[in-house]
């Protein structure tokens, strides 16, 4: 099922910037993924590139360090809708 944003696009609201910073992290796990598995089965059956895995720590060091900013960064829940409930 895919993540779906329902109500108005608000720059502004704090939960809007935080979905579409999940959605920005979890595109760029998707493109993690994609490019460094299409590398290293290329280097499998080309030829050894050395400093492959140099590139695949540091990008995910950085995907990594994006991923900990995005949970730093999530809007604090309000103590009335949290216990008002669904009615």
């Amino acid at each position: 099922m895919p993540i779906r944003w329902y109500g108005p696009a608000n720059p502004d609201d704090p939960t809007y910037r935080h979905f579409e910073r999940i959605v920005n992290v979890v595109l760029h796990g998707g493109i993690f993924a994609a490019v460094n598995s299409g590398l290293w089965f290329v280097q499998g059956i080309r030829h050894p590139w050395g400093h492959l895995a140099w590139l695949t720590e540091i990008w995910a060091v950085l995907l990594l360090a994006q991923l900990v900013s995005v949970v730093v960064q999530r809007p604090k829940v309000n103590a009335e809708s949290t216990s008002a409930g669904p009615s």
